[in-house]
């Protein structure tokens, strides 16, 4: 598999990354084996990136991520988790998890963006991921608390990136404009999600230029914008950042299925080679639940687009919402 390098920094990543929220049982449950067998499956073709949250199902995505890497080299592969919600005891359990995880309830999070919530969630990471460091922690949805969170929380991370705990910071959100503010606040790299897609490249307007200008990178995570995109021909029961796709985004989608047919592709394949039309950005993270998603999305990747495609794309307008 093709590498990118983290700009501005040593990090070096594989042009596809594994995302593990999924692996939390994300709007349903995945089993042990599966995740195991999904990991594995990403190891064996060559996919060296891994990123997570303790957000996702509520520990449960590290705790599997750790024991499926564990047979792993450390040095080997490029691990990130997320800081800002901090993981406590449930003192008043209701039975499952209220924010999209299909877990116990037994632990609640917390917002906790200061340096004390941070240098703990790190080490309650490290601890469920069974790892003596990590290599990227981004704040995690800074956007969605306080608006001094994300400078709040990158005193710290920006402390820790100098003294060499984490080799890169960064924002981690789905928002362009706290992608902005986490570069002017020094970040190493962030991870935006969902705002470089083949129906919402909204990124390219701000974030993707302030890289370019500061001379960093951006993982690129959603990219099927939550499921819209994740097949071949749009499901009318798909949804579109979380909830269900208007009958526009429909439409729109359904138009990029004979234009991808006359080049030889599909939407999920056009969907994920996207963002890597981009020099600033180093990897698409990608959620793959089982082994066969692992080996149908990276079919997808390495089967490629053709460059021609893209004009097209752009001629078409189905990325304009």
């Amino acid at each position: 598999m093709k590498v990118r390098h983290v700009r501005g920094t040593d990090i070096v990543l594989t042009e596809v990354g594994f995302g593990s929220a999924v692996l939390g049982n994300l709007r349903t449950v995945v089993t042990d084996d599966d995740a195991r067998r999904a990991v594995d499956a990403a190891w064996e073709r060559g996919v060296r990136y891994f990123d997570t949250a303790p957000h996702y199902g509520l520990g449960l995505a590290e705790e599997r991520l750790g024991r499926a890497l564990a047979p792993y080299p450390r040095s080997e592969y490029v691990l990130s988790t997320k800081v800002g919600r901090l993981l406590v005891p449930n003192a008043h359990p209701q039975g499952r998890d209220a924010e999209g995880f299909d877990v116990p309830d037994e632990r609640v999070r917390v917002w906790d963006f200061s340096r004390d919530g941070i240098h703990r969630s790190l080490q309650q990471s490290l601890e469920r991921l069974r790892v003596d460091h990590i290599d990227i922690a981004f704040v995690h949805d800074p956007d969605q608390h306080h608006p001094e969170s994300l400078a709040e929380a990158m005193e710290t991370l920006n402390s820790l990136v100098a003294h060499g705990t984490i080799r890169a910071a960064g924002p981690g959100t789905n928002s362009s404009e706290a992608t902005v503010e986490g570069f002017a606040l020094g970040a190493t790299t962030a991870m935006l999600a969902g705002r470089y897609t083949l129906i919402d490249p909204s990124a390219g307007v701000a974030a993707l230029p302030e890289a370019r200008r500061s001379g960093r990178s951006i993982i690129a995570a959603g990219v099927f914008n939550s499921g819209i995109l994740a097949t071949d021909f749009p499901d009318p029961t798909a949804t579109f950042e979380y909830l269900p796709a208007s009958a526009d985004v429909r439409r729109r989608v359904a138009a990029l299925v004979p234009l991808c047919a006359s080049f030889g592709i599909t939407v999920p394949a056009a969907a994920i080679a996207f963002p890597l039309t981009s020099p600033y950005v180093a990897s698409v993270v990608l959620g793959m639940r089982n082994a066969s998603e692992v080996e149908r999305n990276l079919d997808l990747y390495e089967h490629g687009v053709d460059a021609d495609f893209w004009p097209a794309w752009m001629a078409a307008g189905s990325h304009a919402g």
